[in-house]
């Protein structure tokens, strides 16, 4: 009787071969794929700034042609406008305003979130569902009772004091992201420095700061970003004031002044948010670690 020969098995050695080669086909593909949209990403981001530069560049002439490249680079709009504007006097309000804001929002945010996040007390709920509704309520309801104590009672009309003095008394955005962050320092580190014999200011000097370095940071940047924006509130408290103007209200009448010259909108544009674009890309690898790394826990 004769024996049926079986076919001849694939070596497993073929096999391996094989599955790796499409293992490494799907990588390439999905690296491909994955970069190609990170560069369709970063192309509409970055297009806006794109023109913002070539605009601010070009002569008068070519400003409003609509021309997608200047015909000569004329860097002396940059001077023109500097010449023009108050750019000096609105840079020096905007940092004496940025400054004691971020440091005041630290300095008075972190305590308070530390006692919310590690202190055990009969009113934390309350507190934290108050500084909830802080959050809710926007600026413009409490913007006249606030006007009429700042500038009537106080007389602080037409200066940045009662922007920038209400900061000490804490944020509450500022207070609850670093309370979230808080949350997810072991309460062992806490209790290790209390064993040394280290107090509660010691402790959150000592041993906490340090260790929510990135969440300080990311409040720092929020709040001087904040402040380097405001308009609303240097509009209401120091608008009919021009020595005390910020940048993002000089630029407001810049632009009114200037509204038929693109070029030289563009160029003060651009002077205003050079200084938050070099900070930001300095400071980014921290940002972006004190927001990630923020719990959610409640």
């Amino acid at each position: 009787m004769m024996a049926v020969l079986a076919p001849p098995a694939t070596p497993r050695s073929g096999i391996d071969r094989a599955a790796r080669a499409a293992a490494r086909r799907r990588r390439a593909l999905e690296w491909i794929a994955v970069n190609s949209l990170a560069i369709v990403a970063a192309l509409f981001f970055a297009g806006p700034f794109f023109f913002l530069l070539v605009t601010a560049v070009m002569p008068d002439n070519q400003a409003l042609s609509g021309a997608l490249w200047p015909s000569h680079w004329q860097w002396s709009n940059f001077r023109d406008v500097w010449d023009r504007a108050g750019f000096l006097t609105w840079y020096k309000n905007t940092l004496l305003y940025a400054i004691p804001v971020t440091l005041l929002t630290v300095v008075s945010s972190v305590p308070v979130a530390y006692a919310l996040a590690k202190f055990r007390f009969r009113f934390r709920r309350a507190a934290m569902i108050l500084l909830v509704s802080a959050m809710m309520i926007p600026p413009q309801v409490t913007v006249m009772p606030m006007y009429i104590l700042w500038t009537k009672q106080f007389g602080l009309g037409g200066t940045l004091w009662p922007l920038i003095v209400p900061t000490a008394f804490g944020d509450a955005y500022s207070i609850f992201l670093l309370r979230q962050f808080l949350l997810t320092v072991p309460r062992e580190y806490l209790d290790a420095a209390r064993v040394d014999g280290c107090g509660e200011l010691r402790t959150l000097l000592r041993v906490v700061v340090p260790m929510i370095r990135p969440a300080i940071a990311a409040v720092a940047l929020f709040q001087f970003f904040y402040a380097w924006n405001d308009y609303f509130g240097p509009q209401v408290y120091v608008g009919a004031n021009p020595g005390n103007w910020t940048l993002a209200l000089g630029l407001e009448t810049f632009h009114a002044a200037h509204h038929v010259d693109w070029n030289l909108m563009m160029a003060a544009n651009l002077m205003v948010i050079a200084p938050i674009v070099v900070v930001f890309f300095f400071a980014q690898k921290v940002f972006v670690e004190g927001v990630t790394l923020t719990g959610v826990k409640g």
